[in-house]
């Protein structure tokens, strides 16, 4: 959730002076040399006070994140626990001039700080092997080299840092691909591929995703002039939250709910003598149900099932995915009137990319609306619910602390008081919140969204949980999937496989091919383009530096993923996934992304897995999801 993200970023507004208590290490580090910090200022080691940035700030990763880890790892280097390795900044890791100035007074610098024997410069130590390594202090992390090939001895230094060694590019790249996922669709119904790809930030992740194609026969849902039957195509990704029980409940069962609402409603239709087909309206109102009928189940039909059986062990597992959360986003494909749906409860979201032929650019389109307090729309539905309690929305959040106004579990916003105290007594939970007042403030009923897809124009959708909607904008996305595209089209123009591609894009173009502006006015769902993702002001990346970007995956997931991570900034991209959990939350969310590729492609009949961009356990077969 983006939760952490703002958090971090306010803190950084205020402006303070930080020191190193007990330090009388004379390290100075260069201006830019510190990176990717949520705390307030940068951290410098001297023996009098320094004027502060009063904003966070993420200068140049790749060039900065080698200057700063000589004070944080200097512990491994002198003292006589385990291996004697050396922490340095290594000019061969920087192209700026400003780093290349070497800190060479390093251990002097330790001697007057802490009384131990002076040892050799860095130069000494500079032919030995070195690798990269990251230190966790806090709010801040710094990155540098650790000389030596011995292991770390602690995992933390002197002064209660946790010293890592960071991940190398190839390590990175193993762990970008580890979960990702790619299938090929042969039948001829408007959908070629969708990707998949996940990446923890949590331990476990509390990100969860699910897909299905379920051949509609005749019985059920009427054909066009006496055509083969047709298919109903899902995907979701669910975003949970305090846990990650409810996501992986609407894994389980989300899907077969409305399976069984469309089921009744087509079949309703078939008996009406003016069209065999439901009405949109009908069609909406299933996808609504569905999600109001599961999220009854989660949080009072357990209750009501604990009531007739009190038993804490039933409890446990009834009461689990009511007591976290989780956020859906729902989309639904019928291929006949080939009309795709998205169904969003919560801040996941959901974005068409379709190519203008006369640019041979796309246009980005959203087809979901971000549902927290701080959307005006959300927060005006809820006063007026909730008359006469100022406190329903404080803070852009519910009764001032849930961010999504609109999500499956987190009962704590939905049972009664007196259901609460009842739960707190016989079983577990906690006090009722204090400005409880008129339950429920949270619903699970999703806001539901039609666009007609037209495969003949390359449209595709991409669809993921808040944390990569915190890193990248929605033209970014759009433009980061067509520039692969185009990648693919040049590199496999002559393989079956990715024949679909060929003709969508002219040769490649040094900026994302996607058209600035996009359609959000057309959707009728906007999104603030005059604001850089939250990550990106965290970091202090440049919004409208394009070069930034880079192609290396295959699979067209993993390339937004590795892309919202840093990019060509492999420092960047390795410091955050070497951060363990907890860490790495004040940094990254869990992220889940998925991308549905249309086009008219083979009709065999099957749903192949795409090797290419599929991860493959040692055996051959298809790696277990998260």
């Amino acid at each position: 959730m983006r939760r952490a993200a703002i958090q971090a970023f306010r803190i950084s507004r205020r402006s303070s002076i930080r020191r190193t208590a007990g330090s009388k290490s004379t390290f100075n580090f260069l201006n830019h040399g510190l990176s990717l910090r949520p705390a307030a200022s940068v951290r410098r080691y001297s023996s009098a006070p320094v004027s502060l940035h009063s904003s966070m700030y993420f200068r140049n990763f790749s060039l900065a994140f080698v200057t700063s880890l000589v004070a944080g790892g200097a512990y491994y280097a002198y003292t006589g626990d385990g291996p004697k390795q050396l922490l340095r900044t290594d000019a061969a890791d920087s192209v700026s001039p400003p780093q290349t100035r070497a800190l060479t007074t390093t251990s002097n610098a330790f001697a007057e700080a802490t009384g131990k024997p002076q040892h050799p410069p860095l130069a000494a130590a500079a032919t030995e092997p070195s690798r990269r390594a990251v230190v966790v202090d806090n709010d801040q992390f710094y990155t540098g080299s650790i000389v030596g090939d011995g292991p770390l001895s602690k995992d933390t230094d002197d002064f209660g840092r946790k010293v890592l060694e960071m991940m190398t590019p190839a390590q990175a790249t193993e762990r970008l691909r580890k979960n990702e996922e790619s299938y090929l669709v042969e039948r001829g119904k408007g959908v070629v591929r969708y990707d998949i790809v996940q990446l923890p930030s949590n331990n476990p992740i509390e990100d969860d995703h699910a897909e299905k194609i379920v051949q509609v026969p005749s019985t059920v849902a009427a054909t066009d002039n006496g055509a083969p039957s047709s298919d109903w195509m899902f995907w979701g990704v669910f975003d949970g939250h305090s846990g990650w029980t409810t996501s992986a409940k609407l894994r389980q069962v989300l899907i077969s709910f409305v399976a069984r609402e469309l089921n009744s409603t087509y079949k309703a239709a078939l008996t009406n003598t003016v069209s065999p087909f439901p009405p949109a309206s009908a069609i909406d109102a299933a996808l609504k149900t569905a999600f109001v009928k599961l999220d009854d189940e989660i949080c009072l039909e357990s209750v009501n099932k604990l009531t007739k059986n009190p038993s804490k062990r039933l409890g446990a597992e009834l009461l689990a995915p009511a007591l976290s959360g989780s956020c859906a986003l729902l989309s639904f494909y019928d291929t006949r009137s080939r009309t795709f749906r998205v169904a969003c409860t919560g801040d996941s979201r959901a974005v068409l990319g379709r190519r203008n032929p006369q640019s041979g650019k796309w246009f980005a389109t959203p087809l979901s609306e971000d549902q927290t307090g701080s959307n005006p729309n959300e927060a005006a539905r809820l006063k007026s619910e909730h008359p006469n309690e100022p406190y329903v929305v404080h803070h852009g959040r519910v009764l001032g602390q849930l961010e999504p106004t609109r999500a499956f579990g987190d009962a704590f916003y939905k049972w009664s008081r007196e259901t609460q105290d009842k739960i707190k007594r016989h079983f577990f939970g906690k006090t009722p919140h204090q400005f409880l007042q008129t339950p429920p403030y949270v619903t699970a009923e999703p806001v539901v969204t039609s666009t007609h897809i037209e495969p003949e124009r390359g449209d595709f959708v991409v669809l993921a949980t808040d944390g990569l909607w915190e890193m990248l904008s929605n033209e970014e996305v759009i433009g980061l999937v067509g520039q692969w595209i185009e990648k693919q089209n040049s590199a496999q123009s002559n393989s079956s496989s990715t024949a679909w591609l060929t003709s969508w894009f002219n040769p490649s173009k040094p900026h994302l091919p996607v058209e600035k502006g996009g359609n959000s006015g057309k959707s009728g769902l906007t999104e603030d383009n005059s604001a850089a993702p939250i990550r990106q002001q965290q970091w202090d990346i440049d919004h409208a530096n394009e070069a930034r970007f880079v192609v290396e995956d295959k699979n067209a997931a993993t390339h937004l993923l590795r892309n919202a991570l840093g990019g060509k900034d492999r420092d960047m991209v390795c410091a955050l996934l070497t951060l363990p959990s907890p860490y790495s939350r004040r940094y990254r969310d869990d992220l889940t992304v998925e991308v549905i590729f249309f086009g008219e492609g083979e009709a065999t009949g099957n749903v192949l897995i795409n090797r290419d961009a599929t991860a493959i356990s040692s055996n051959g077969e298809l790696k277990a999801k998260l």
